[in-house]
């Protein structure tokens, strides 16, 4: 029988606590399943500002987007609402969902509950750009885990597709399996890319109320980089430490 990866829910007070026990959970339960064969290198946190373009072969794959960001035909809504996908904005309730994160495990949003969470929907595990980001997403985790942050990758692949994909490119985060019913994840989001059949390169930042902070949805064969999660998250520690300190205050007095 699978077995799901469940989260112990704490109080505000006892956050910090909650995100240490939180973190060695998932990496003791992943780390058969995501192991590296070097340990990580993190050197020198890296922010990718301006945007990195796909080879031309990706560029085709991924329909006429691609090639011409930024100056799509409005008139033609067909392609509209082939490829333009509206994703959900801040503000609104993230959809819970519970996906495998190994062949034999599944992870539900709901257990990360009291912490903030980043999700990267990505269109496929093999694609150079898809690759990129990923991989920068990896070197730069201790920047994520400084806001108690959780990471994880979505993206229609199986999960056995997944496993060699993080096996390959040395991954210490989940990726989950949008897999069975195909996209169904992604399309609860607005980040599903019904033409070709994958996911948009959709970012969400939730806060620890399960409520979208920060939305962006990047041209599928651009690489966003990590600026603005970063820029989120910093906001985001700032407002819940302004809001504790308020707490705090309203009590002593």
């Amino acid at each position: 029988m699978a077995k799901r990866i469940r989260y112990d829910e704490t109080a505000a007070a006892h956050r910090s606590a909650a995100a240490a026990v939180a973190n060695e959970k998932i990496d003791e339960s992943l780390k058969e399943t995501f192991p590296a064969s070097d340990p990580p290198s993190w050197g020198t946190p890296v922010r990718v500002g301006g945007p990195m373009r796909t080879p031309q072969s990706e560029a085709d794959q991924f329909g006429p987007e691609q090639n011409n960001p930024g100056k799509q035909d409005e008139t033609d809504n067909s392609w509209s609402k082939t490829n333009m996908a509206q994703i959900l904005s801040p503000g609104k309730p993230a959809p819970d969902f519970t996906l495998r994160v190994t062949p034999d495990q599944f992870l539900s949003l709901s257990d990360l509950r009291s912490r903030p969470v980043i999700l990267a929907f990505y269109p496929a595990d093999w694609s150079p750009v898809c690759g990129d980001q990923m991989t920068l997403y990896n070197e730069i985790l201790p920047e994520f885990r400084k806001h108690d942050a959780e990471l994880l990758g979505i993206s229609v692949d199986g999960a056995w597709c997944h496993q060699a994909f993080a096996r390959d490119r040395h991954l210490h985060f989940p990726l989950l399996a949008d897999f069975e019913p195909k996209g169904a994840v992604s399309k609860k989001y607005g980040a599903y890319r019904k033409g070709e059949g994958v996911s948009e390169r959709a970012l969400f930042v939730l806060d620890s109320e399960g409520v979208i902070f920060w939305s962006y949805r990047s041209p599928v064969a651009v690489n966003p980089g990590a600026d603005g999660i970063l820029e989120a998250l910093e906001k985001l520690s700032s407002q819940r430490g302004a809001h504790e300190h308020a707490k705090s205050s309203s009590h002593a007095a």
